[in-house]
């Protein structure tokens, strides 16, 4: 009979050892962006901004609010009210995004993002300031602002070579509304132009797409990818050879997938060797200023990319 105990705890203490294991491990999947030293002290470390200096304290533009770790929205425009506590302030949160949970002082109640745990502010009540007598008073540097004229927009991230002839072409497409070079695909963090250039970080000159739906369709955006370099050539783009040269359309969705790889199929339909990629997008790090819109700067054209009508 003791031995039954003994095994028994045995196996206890080693499901809640495997458990903690798999939530650690969970966790340790989750990417979430990058925060500075000022951000972190006030998501992480659970801070607070100086009244009245934070970036949307009197931000009355229609949109969204998402939190600026994990980009999960947290509280629509039209629930904003001004308090004139020094924060901006919110009667109501988008439902299911807000954590609430008592301080640690025991005298109030902190606000967390639901999906990433990060501190928001508090939340305070019978103050009545709206019908709703809540007053969700909320860090700015917690939060990302996105404008309603931008929640409709979609990103697409496409490598082709030197990013500058990728970003020349899509930058003048219909209904591309921005366009932003940088690296993705590597194994080290905030990459440089020259540590991607010895070939050995593992990136890819990547051009970030961001285009209206309503306007163009990601399948534009992926005929166009393919018409404007050899998608053919391995691990080089013309004379520029390298593995941060190599062509991959790097997706956001199953939808933005399963497009890529109509397209790919219809060109080895047609018998080309199609060395093209298509992988999970990672984080995109963003190039050095001087490179972005690089061929505009220099009233240039590129030298290896150029439009020929396939599909």
């Amino acid at each position: 009979m003791k031995n039954l105990t003994w095994i028994m705890l045995l196996l206890l203490l080693f499901s809640q050892s495997a458990c903690s294991q798999t939530q650690t491990q969970t966790k340790n999947k989750m990417k979430y962006n990058n925060l500075t030293p000022e951000e972190q002290a006030v998501i992480i470390n659970k801070g607070t901004e100086r009244p009245f200096t934070g970036e949307y304290v009197n931000n009355k533009s229609t949109g969204t609010y998402v939190c600026r770790q994990c980009n999960a929205p947290l509280y629509n425009s039209t629930d904003k009210f001004e308090s004139h506590c020094g924060w901006p302030s919110f009667d109501d949160e988008i439902k299911g995004a807000v954590k609430h949970q008592s301080d640690a002082d025991g005298s109030r109640v902190e606000i967390l993002c639901q999906n990433c745990g990060g501190h928001l502010g508090h939340v305070f009540k019978g103050e009545g300031f709206t019908q709703k007598n809540t007053r969700h008073c909320v860090n700015s540097i917690s939060l990302k602002f996105v404008p309603k004229s931008e929640e409709s927009f979609e990103k697409a991230y496409f490598a082709s070579g030197c990013f500058w002839g990728t970003e020349y072409h899509f930058m003048k497409a219909n209904g591309v509304k921005s366009t932003t070079v940088g690296y993705m695909g590597g194994q080290i963090k905030n990459p440089t132009y020259r540590e991607v250039c010895t070939g050995e970080t593992g990136h890819a000159e990547t051009t970030e797409v961001v285009f209206d739906p309503a306007k163009t369709t990601y399948d534009d955006m992926v005929k166009l990818f393919f018409e404007t370099h050899d998608f053919t050539q391995v691990n080089g783009q013309g004379p520029d050879i390298g593995t941060q040269y190599r062509s991959v359309i790097f997706y956001t969705s199953p939808r933005q997938k399963e497009i890529a790889e109509k397209y790919k199929k219809i060109l080895q339909d047609k018998g080309f060797k199609v060395a093209n990629a298509i992988q999970a997008a990672p984080e995109f790090w963003k190039a050095e200023d001087y490179h972005q819109q690089y061929y505009d700067k220099k009233n240039g054209t590129p030298y290896c990319h150029i439009y020929r009508k396939i599909f």
